[in-house]
């Protein structure tokens, strides 16, 4: 917690946790139905024959820009932490087993992600919606699929530099069972690095949810999607900026947010700990 007094942590922390806040009361802060089409084409601040005020604007359908941007922030961090989170389930996995026991298993391991890291990640992206189709499983899909292999490598790093603590030796000769080792010793030991690395594949895999949307291959419509609000209003951009400038704005924001928040807590994370 003591990281989180940093300036830069503590901003990047205030950014993320307004998302958060933003998400979890999302049907309470919405103003509207984010899929009630009303007067298109509001711009910002106008008022409807009955008084009701757009603050941020209607799209083409006349759908409040406010109330989707809104919607939009529950979609992007749900789809995208359980992405990461199932990218990290099977990097880590397969990490440690790699840099704890080296030998013919790394060797397979090893080989398969540097087969998946040899493409090109976003063509690996839109290859598989391409050929699964645009929905929320897909994506996490997608980028479990594409960011697994990373999180190996650096998982394979941290486990084989830890393998030769005297701490992993003295719990070796204990009887300690490998996964008690694997889960105990090694894993809690590991999870500064992580935890640095999450925010910023957190990041990437909102960046990616906004590019696939952007590319008509994100989430299906009208699921409230910044990215697929950006694409929506892409064609109407120079006449109704306001259709593609706040969820640009949100999604960089967010992605700022965790950037700053993985800085601030780089340094802490750099020490090694001793577990169990």
């Amino acid at each position: 917690m003591k990281a989180l007094t940093r300036p830069t942590a503590a901003t990047g922390a205030l950014l993320v946790g307004g998302w958060l806040l933003v998400a979890l009361l999302s049907r309470v802060l919405a103003p509207y139905d984010p899929l009630h089409s009303m007067i298109p084409l509001m711009t910002p601040g106008a008022r409807g024959p009955d008084g009701a005020v757009f603050w941020l604007g209607t799209d083409a359908l006349g759908r409040d820009v406010l109330s989707r941007l809104i919607y939009g922030a529950r979609t992007v961090i749900v789809v995208a932490t359980a992405a990461t989170l199932t990218a990290y389930a099977v990097g880590m996995g397969t990490g440690l087993l790699a840099g704890y026991f080296r030998g013919r298993v790394d060797t397979v391991l090893s080989f398969f992600a540097n087969v998946i890291l040899s493409f090109p990640v976003l063509v690996l992206y839109i290859v598989i919606i391409v050929a699964l189709g645009a929905s929320a499983a897909n994506v996490v899909l997608a980028v479990t699929f594409g960011s697994a292999p990373a999180i190996f490598r650096i998982v394979r790093a941290i486990t084989i530099d830890l393998r030769s603590r005297d701490f992993i030796a003295a719990a070796i000769i204990q009887g300690e069972s490998t996964w008690r080792i694997l889960l105990v010793e090694i894993l809690p030991n590991s999870s500064g690095a992580l935890v640095v690395d999450f925010c910023l594949r957190l990041g990437y895999s909102a960046i990616t949810m906004g590019v696939l949307g952007f590319l008509g291959l994100g989430l299906p419509p009208p699921t409230p999607d910044w990215g697929g609000m950006v694409n929506e209003g892409r064609t109407m951009a120079f006449a109704f900026p306001h259709l593609v400038l706040f969820p640009c704005v949100a999604l960089s924001s967010l992605v700022l947010g965790l950037s700053l928040l993985a800085d601030g807590l780089r340094e802490p994370a750099g020490r090694l700990r001793r577990v169990g």
